[in-house]
């Protein structure tokens, strides 16, 4: 993805992110004119307890070449009452592997290249210059802070202590770890009392939250370079005390070594063909820029000693739900079957009561089980891992126990945290309380749901269906007839209850929760699921299939409501209250494509009647959100990555997290037709 001079104004430059990670759950992220817009923006924000507290490090570094006395800044950095134009000088941004920066002054050429160090704290920043004809200095200037990434700093006295050692800098920020900073050369020199104030984030300010704040410069480095010399200057940036042997150069080179081998792993791409045709290079360069931006997710848990995902950038940490739902296309699809493996073991290792915890507390790693689903979603991903792996073994060995540990809570019922979970006498799961969020659509304001789905949700039972007949199958592998029976005669209860109860035949699909008869999208689990609840050539499947299609369907994904409900809501705009309430009232979720991509395959290959139609239904479907994708990618919202969610209307911006796991997990199982 490269963007030329004419893209590179405050205009089209403030709206087009870039997010790189370091697999701990730590990032960096900005602008691709490298003004910062959130208080999420930054070069290094790290986790002091990984993926957790996050804490924002190195805000920026900004540069400034000085010819003959006149000082040019490169940077851009806005206030509400100032602006630097540092990208009037930028030439060109590029993202592949890393984001890269290109500037000129005169005949001065100056190349920026950030890169984080894999399962470090560690940021790389590389400069490459060019120098013209006369002598001059580039002038380095940190814009540093120590506080947590979701916090601000507005009117703060920073307590500031630091160390110099030649081009090693130590710096300790109001008594937080220290932070250690190096050049491969230059002249450092110490400033005092020095405060950038009142940076200005235009996007905090949309989102109804403070947008002013303070950081500290704790000095400055100055880099001399004679007249038609060509320099590279390496700075590092790190929360890892012994710095001096790194190299930002190096640093990167293994970066795009690695990327490499895991383009080499997935298979994905024949990287052994010559002279592949226009259109082999752009499927192979669509699936790289997606293999890039599934290994931005990937994170290990040092203190489990374990694997999991974030579910989106910046300020999500991981959920097991989410991290469930990207596991086929983020980790089966892409051979990283090691990893899935250490997933599947991370949620069954704090089980309770059968629930699977949702998340953990960012203070003491303390699980947290609000969820009714992700338990569920854990029998559909041990499906999907048997189907790519054939690997029986492990999971009877390890997850079987589990799964069944789960069977038996449900169905006697779990109470704790409120999920009021129990296995009604006709055979549905009921979940939740007026006052309880636990499935997907998990708003609360002030305590009270903005989405209510106690009750019997429909794609909680179409899940429970689903896990019942998942358990047939391992029954039937271990040979235990008992069981087997069993679990079947649990499913077939289920299905006929759900058969019975769930159709809405005055709206031509399915409640969303009994009786609940909103149109949502939540019916498509019915069809999607390795065992669905719903004969796919019965009649209530396809209109229920046509309604979806009809009133909730658009490119980018799956809107949460349909138009003409009551608080139906189509643009994700204000403050947070107003946000929230609109987040499942109509927003488009672009994950959901994945369940749609899922029914119209199954129409394909299984519909006794119609199947032309639905087989080129689906050419088309697949068609449109590989087309729509390869743009969004490149042109819009955080370029290499999908946005959480769109508004439901044109443009169809892309808005909450910039970078979100299972959007890009969704549809990269799309676009390789996994």
């Amino acid at each position: 993805m490269k963007f030329a001079k004419e893209n590179l104004n405050l205009e089209k430059g403030l709206n087009k992110e870039w997010v790189i990670t370091n697999g701990l759950g730590g990032f960096a992220s900005s602008t691709i004119i490298g003004a910062n817009t959130r208080r999420y923006h930054g070069l290094l924000i790290a986790p002091l307890m990984p993926p957790a507290r996050r804490t924002l490090i190195l805000s920026k570094l900004d540069e400034s070449i000085e010819i003959n006395g006149n000082k040019i800044d490169l940077y851009t950095n806005i206030g509400k009452n100032f602006i630097t134009h540092g990208y009037k000088y930028q030439e060109c941004f590029i993202k592949e592997y890393i984001p890269i920066f290109a500037y000129k002054v005169g005949d001065v050429e100056i190349t920026k290249a950030i890169c984080m160090q894999h399962f470090k704290n560690t940021v790389a920043i590389f400069y490459k210059v060019k120098n013209g004809s006369e002598k001059a200095k580039l002038i380095l200037t940190p814009v540093m802070d120590f506080r947590n990434a979701h916090g601000m700093n507005k009117d703060h006295v920073f307590d500031l202590k630091q160390k110099i050692n030649k081009t090693k800098l130590e710096v300790k920020i109001d008594s937080g770890v220290p932070i250690y900073m190096m050049l491969s050369e230059g002249n450092y020199i110490e400033h005092y009392n020095d405060t950038f104030k009142n940076m200005f984030y235009i996007e905090e300010e949309k989102r109804g939250f403070e947008a002013e704040e303070n950081h500290v410069i704790p000095g400055r480095f100055e880099i001399e370079i004679e007249p038609n010399e060509e320099k590279e200057i390496s700075v590092i940036c790190s929360l890892e005390e012994n710095i001096e042997e790194l190299d930002a150069r190096a640093i990167i080179t293994n970066e795009i070594v690695r990327q490499n081998q895991e383009f080499a792993k997935s298979k994905l791409i024949d990287i052994s063909k010559e002279d592949k045709t226009e259109k082999e290079e752009q499927k192979d360069k669509l699936i790289k820029q997606f293999l890039i931006a599934i290994d931005n997710f990937i994170i290990i848990r040092p203190f489990f000693n374990t694997y999991s995902m974030i579910a989106g950038y910046p300020w999500f940490l991981d959920w097991m739900r989410d991290t469930l739902i990207s596991f086929e296309g983020c980790l089966l699809v892409t051979k990283k079957y090691e990893v899935a493996k250490k997933v599947l073991r991370s949620c069954v290792r704090d089980i309770k009561y059968g629930l699977v915890p949702n998340s953990y507390s960012e203070d003491d790693y303390r699980p947290l089980y609000n969820s009714v689903d992700a338990s569920l979603l854990l029998f559909e991903q041990t499906k999907k891992y048997i189907e790519y792996t054939k690997d029986y073994d492990f999971i009877m060995n390890e997850i079987y126990p589990s799964l069944e540990h789960i069977i038996k809570n449900y169905s006697i019922g779990i109470d704790i945290d409120d999920n009021n979970i129990y296995l009604d006498t006709d055979g549905l799961i009921v979940s939740g309380t007026p006052y309880t969020q636990n499935t997907w659509m998990d708003v609360k304001y002030n305590g009270i749901p903005a989405t209510p789905r106690n009750g019997k949700p429909v794609e909680i039972n179409a899940m429970w269906y689903n896990a019942l007949k998942v358990m047939v199958e391992l029954a039937e592998y271990q040979k235990d007839k008992n069981k087997q029976e069993k679990y079947e005669r649990m499913a077939n209860k289920c299905k006929k209850s759900f058969r019975e109860k769930f159709y809405n035949k005055s709206k031509k699909c399915l409640y969303d929760v009994l009786e609940d008869g909103k149109v949502r999208p939540n019916q498509l689990f019915a069809l999607s699921l390795s065992y669905p609840v719903l004969d796919v050539n019965s009649k209530e499947a396809k209109e229920m299939f046509e309604t979806v299609t009809k009133k909730l369907l658009n490119k980018y994904g799956l809107k949460t409501l349909a138009k003409g409900e009551e608080n139906y809501i189509d643009i994700y705009e204000g403050d947070s209250f107003k946000r929230d309430f609109s987040y499942h009232q109509g927003i488009t979720w672009t994950w959901l494509l994945g369940l749609y991509y899922n029914c119209l395959k199954r129409f394909a290959a299984e519909s006794r009647t119609g199947k032309k139609k639905y087989n080129e239904q689906l050419e088309e479907f697949v068609q449109s959100v590989t087309e729509t994708f390869s743009k969004e990618i490149n042109e819009r919202g955080c370029i290499g990555s999908i946005a959480e969610i769109y508004d439901s209307k044109r443009p169809f911006e892309p808005k909450g997290a910039v970078a979100q796991a299972w959007s890009v997990a969704e549809v990269f199982r799309i676009i390789t037709r996994s």
